[in-house]
């Protein structure tokens, strides 16, 4: 007779898969128009522009580009991401970058290097399902922050610390993910001075900062003094030049920042060479603004048909909120619609979005959804639009 198998490790067996993947496969047909998947739209990566500099890699420094490379990351690609946040305000040194295989790895090892299990761990509600997920896996608790149209509540914030003395916030405060909402900077102060007065650690998330098609930049949290030696900033070029190369970085204090190289040694010892020195390429030889400047002004027509829209798309009584950049707008349903239920229908209609609940760490809300603007042209939007209203009917 043959023995089974152990079981699964619990953790494997009590985290949930990822709603956005499995909605994304259920859209793969060619016929579906899919707010779903924060996907950048492909026909606006510089291809050209990329592949010029792997090219210029393999030519000139075949041998390094082929081999291992250091944990921590190759050296010029750092100082460049380094120098960028320090023209953007955050004076920023190359030791204290860590390059990651996307920005996801990024809050897996923050994950590994400060959350035991039992641990507790704050979040905006709603929040990043990766990040969620990641959290679960670990076996930290996870305790949801109130939030408003602006944000987390510093207030709620301040009692939740005070009440369970959490290791971590974990937060994206710039064109947020699943919402749109970006926190004020008194917010943000106010945050700041909470991890200071308590002790907490803060990972700031920032995948979506540079896609800003209206009103003012705000300041880092890492950026404050009363935060700055508790602050984890989590970047990545996924979104300014492709989520393909996979390449990412974190900004941490010097302790967290050699744990964090430790848990990558055991992860995946050093992330892709010939893709990190193909960035640092790139960022040498292309006028990287001038590319962003092109994919935003690109977004913002697409944002703006979706907004102009949405009162004739969604039921009467719906609201959603006008994000000034990233890549979602959030919307809600009137009472008693469930969005979950609704995208089976609209499925059938061959247009799809992403239901919010599962993005609750909290009591979810039902009614609540996701509609990415960035992946499809003015016209396809204004076409998934009339199929949404005519599932929605």
């Amino acid at each position: 007779m043959r023995a089974a198998v152990p079981d699964l490790a619990t953790r494997a067996t009590s985290v949930a898969g990822s709603l956005i993947r499995d909605v994304l496969a259920l859209t793969a047909r060619p016929e579906v128009i899919s707010f779903a998947g924060g996907l950048p739209a492909p026909e606006l990566f510089d291809a050209e522009g990329v592949a010029a500099a792997f090219r210029n890699v393999l030519a000139e420094a075949p041998r390094q580009a082929l081999q291992y490379s250091t944990t921590e990351g190759e050296t010029g690609l750092r100082a460049a991401t380094a120098a960028r946040l320090t023209a953007r305000g955050l004076p920023t040194d190359t030791d204290r970058l860590l390059v990651t295989t996307g920005s996801q790895q990024a809050i897996s090892l923050l994950t590994a290097a400060l959350l035991a299990p039992g641990d507790v761990v704050l979040v905006e509600n709603p929040s990043y399902l990766a990040a969620l997920q990641c959290f679960g896996f670990a076996g930290a608790r996870i305790v949801p922050v109130p939030s408003d149209d602006d944000g987390l509540d510093p207030v709620a914030l301040a009692e939740l610390v005070a009440a369970h003395r959490p290791k971590a916030l974990y937060t994206i405060p710039t064109f947020q993910n699943p919402t749109g909402r970006t926190l004020p900077a008194e917010r943000r102060q106010a945050v700041a001075a909470v991890a200071e007065r308590h002790g907490l650690w803060i990972l700031e998330d920032d995948p979506y900062g540079e896609l800003r098609y209206g009103g003012e930049p705000q300041p880092w949290i890492a950026s404050y003094p009363e935060a700055a030696d508790r602050t984890v900033l989590i970047g990545s070029y996924s979104k300014i030049m492709s989520p393909g190369l996979r390449v990412g970085w974190l900004r941490a204090p010097a302790a967290l920042h050699r744990a964090c190289v430790v848990a990558k040694q055991a992860a995946d010892m050093h992330t892709s060479t010939i893709a990190q020195l193909a960035v640092a390429r790139y960022l040498a030889d292309t006028d990287l603004e001038a590319h962003l400047g092109r994919v935003r002004g690109a977004y913002r027509e697409r944002r703006d048909a979706l907004l102009a829209g949405l009162p004739e798309a969604l039921p009467e009584g719906s609201r959603w909120n006008e994000p000034e950049g990233g890549m979602f707008v959030w919307a809600s349903l009137p009472q008693g619609r469930d969005a979950m239920e609704l995208l089976r229908v609209a499925v059938t209609h061959d247009v799809a979005y992403v239901p919010g609940a599962p993005f609750f760490a909290g009591d979810p809300n039902p009614a609540a959804l996701r509609l990415s603007f960035v992946t499809h042209t003015p016209e396809e939007i204004e076409e998934g639009l009339r199929r949404l209203a005519k599932a929605l009917r």
